[in-house]
């Protein structure tokens, strides 16, 4: 984010209801890349700007377009992640390349979340 974006603690802090999805989990979206859906490597609860309690096997479905629109928190430039894989089998005959994505720390208000609690 700019200069001034809050830390990943302060988007924490200002988060009333919500769930904190680490790393890049399970993945699956359309070859247009129009519909996802996404977990983690890890999960926590968040309640009244706290981490609560960890979750287990959380996802998120989401439509690209309105994913980007409910963003409405970024950290900045030192929380800034990269990953990738190894892969993604997309195309006829399926294409093999190695996609990697950068990204600070976002909140993401509104879309679809489902949990099983540990």
């Amino acid at each position: 984010g700019p200069p001034g974006s809050p830390t990943p603690e302060q988007i924490i802090a200002d988060t009333k209801d919500g769930i904190l999805i680490d790393g890049r989990g399970s993945y699956s979206i359309d070859q247009q890349r129009f519909n996802g859906q996404f977990g983690g490597d890890a999960f926590w609860e968040i309640k009244d700007g706290k981490k609560t309690r960890m979750l287990s096997d959380v996802t998120y479905n989401a439509i690209t377009t309105d994913f980007w629109q409910n963003l409405d928190a970024t950290s900045g430039k030192e929380s800034w992640e990269m990953f990738g894989t190894t892969g993604d089998a997309k195309g006829q005959p399926v294409q093999i390349n190695h996609p990697s994505h950068g990204s600070p720390w976002c909140r993401i208000r509104r879309i679809m979340v489902g949990a099983a609690y540990s």
